[in-house]
């Protein structure tokens, strides 16, 4: 009887530790939404990785960049596109180190789209989209990143994935984003 209650007792200890192993970005990611929403900088800044989520977003906009010059006929066929196309990067890259902030995070989260550094945040909160704007997809890419997918109802074709990477075993923080645009 004793070997039987010590062998239920260790399988729902090994249970309840896999579902709190698993469950775990799902409490991070709901209270990083939750920080942004409030707009509690002090929060947003203890589950985000500043400096890995800037590099990740210098990737992913110079991406975006560098697509949409190679598209426009008017920087193709100019003899300066070519100058464009590399120091473009450089501007984006200085811009980003600066305009990144738990603001910009937040305005990010409630937009669902990545910042703009030619455009200034909206400032009247009637500009700002409301919860039911915003679609939420949850899941695991692998063993230590998970996606915080949202997407604006009103552009379904656009796409911005919070990439949470674990720091430990029950520890997650935003650490990268990843622009999907279908077009």
């Amino acid at each position: 009887m004793t070997k039987r209650l010590l062998t239920g007792a260790a399988l729902a200890a090994v249970a309840l530790f896999a579902a709190a192993w698993a469950a775990a970005p799902i409490v991070a990611g709901q209270a990083l939404i939750r920080a942004a929403k409030a707009g509690d900088a002090r929060k947003l800044e203890r589950l985000v990785d500043f400096p890995a989520l800037r590099a990740s977003m210098k990737d992913e906009l110079n991406k975006e960049l560098v697509a949409r010059m190679g598209r426009d006929p008017r920087v193709v066929e100019s003899g300066l596109g070519g100058l464009g196309m590399m120091l473009a990067p450089m501007i984006l890259s200085g811009a980003i180190d600066t305009a990144v902030t738990p603001e910009v995070l937040a305005q990010m989260v409630t937009t669902a789209e990545a910042p703009d550094p030619s455009r200034r945040a909206p400032s009247d909160p009637a500009d700002r989209k409301s919860d039911k704007d915003i679609h939420q997809a949850w899941g695991y890419r692998d063993l230590n990143h998970f996606a915080v997918t949202l997407t604006d109802r009103d552009h379904p074709d656009q796409h911005l994935a919070l990439i949470l990477e674990r720091r430990g075993l029950f520890s997650w923080k935003l650490a990268a984003v990843d622009l999907q645009n279908e077009a």
